[in-house]
């Protein structure tokens, strides 16, 4: 794993931006979520997926790539969280002020 993180460096902070952008743009844009059976399904989707590569089902390059395509959407996902909320600081702040 930390072979992973010390080699994709420049990919991982690559994610971490774009989640953070797409966060900040979150706030924002107040479009349609998915339903709940489609939250629902991606969430088995994502469970199994993670369930493979912990029990190391995959092997070789495409065990690689399904680690780091996990360890990619983390970080987005960590980096989404991370704008919507300081992007709700900075909106909620200039609501009270103005």
């Amino acid at each position: 794993m930390m072979y992973l993180t010390m080699f994709h460096w420049g990919w991982l902070l690559a994610s971490l931006l774009l989640g953070f952008g797409m966060g900040w743009i979150a706030v924002v844009h107040r479009g349609r979520g998915v339903s709940k059976k489609t939250a629902q399904w991606l969430s088995v989707l994502v469970a199994a997926l993670i369930g493979a590569a912990l029990s190391r089902i995959v092997p070789g390059r495409f065990g690689y790539w399904l680690d780091l395509g996990l360890i990619m959407f983390a970080v987005y996902l960590v980096g989404c969280a991370v704008g919507s909320w300081l992007r709700d600081r900075v909106v909620s702040r200039q609501a009270a002020v103005g």
